[in-house]
């Protein structure tokens, strides 16, 4: 049975990445872990960072969110850009908000939502 999900994303300038999914984030990290920097996001999840030149630009993660317009309108206030709003046809709205490396980091809501 799986219990946790910890996803890592590789970068290549670990100060500049955690100025970054702070302002991402809109917190300071949970945790710092030697070079590795963690953010709790949910029940049973963990993102975090970790210096990884060679593979910095090859993540991609796909968050869950509810209040997206707010919660870009946030990100936007700090600075950060993102990509166009996309609507699935099962009405699921999606954009990606990529970290200065280029990794794909996601925000999906649901209709339910």
């Amino acid at each position: 049975m799986i219990t946790a999900l910890y996803a890592g994303v590789p970068v290549s300038d670990l100060d500049a990445s955690l100025d970054w999914y702070t302002r991402f984030f809109g917190r300071a990290p949970d945790l710092r872990v030697g070079d590795e920097i963690l953010w709790d996001i949910g029940p049973g999840a963990i993102l975090f960072i970790e210096p990884n030149p060679e593979q910095a630009g090859a993540g991609r993660v796909t968050l869950g969110v509810t209040g997206l317009d707010a919660l870009l309108e946030r990100m936007r206030a700090a600075g950060l850009e993102h990509e166009p709003v996309a609507t699935y046809s099962n009405g699921v709205r999606h954009v990606c908000v990529p970290d200065p490396d280029g990794n794909a980091l996601a925000l999906a809501e649901s209709p339910d939502q």
